[in-house]
């Protein structure tokens, strides 16, 4: 397990997949600005300065390392919350070594890009989450006409970073929800 500096939020789910049997790695996506700060205020910023293509480039980077790990199976799977969500699904789109997807509240790819993906998605949603579920009907609309293998759950009453139990906006009952369908998902496409 690996987590660097990351959100103490990341590092419980980076803990709690390793307790479930799977080899973790969770990257730290500002290691090129010197890392996740301590302030969490400067993160959206530091975020929004990153360039999209070489970020994509280390995820699919990390994905290939897992898959050759010793101690991989070869199968990878990859989620994230939020931002993370919508890297999931560029992973999704931009890796042939992934196995499974589980985005959660993730900004959709680009339509032209949905055909590209070859994996098993999850995708997890809030029902209160207006901004981010504009692009849930041409998603799905997209996917089912590529024939891409997809379950989608939204979950009533819940806000944006739902899982996020350090956040005012979490709801536990989604929370749990999510976590046990992720997990069954993940044990189902990775380890069989």
């Amino acid at each position: 397990m690996r987590t660097g500096d990351l959100f103490p939020i990341l590092k419980d789910v980076t803990r709690r997949v390793a307790l479930e049997g799977f080899l973790a790695l969770a990257p730290d996506t500002l290691s090129p600005s010197g890392g996740t700060p301590q302030d969490s205020t400067d993160v959206p910023s530091l975020i929004q300065k990153l360039n999209k293509d070489s970020t994509i480039k280390n995820f699919v980077a990390a994905v290939k390392y897992l898959k050759t790990h010793p101690q991989s199976t070869g199968k990878v799977g990859v989620m994230g919350f939020c931002w993370g969500g919508g890297m999931t699904n560029q992973v999704a789109v931009n890796s042939p070594d992934l196995s499974a997807a589980a985005p959660f509240y993730g900004m959709q790819p680009a339509v032209e890009d949905i055909p590209k993906i070859n994996v098993p998605l999850l995708l997890h949603y809030a029902s209160l989450d207006e901004r981010i579920n504009q692009g849930i009907t041409t998603y799905e609309e997209a996917l089912k006409k590529a024939h891409i293998e997809y379950k989608l759950y939204m979950y009533d009453g819940a806000e944006h970073a739902f899982f996020n139990d350090t956040s005012p906006r979490y709801n536990e009952k989604a929370a749990k929800l999510s976590w046990e369908w992720t997990i069954s998902f993940f044990k189902e496409k990775l380890k069989t």
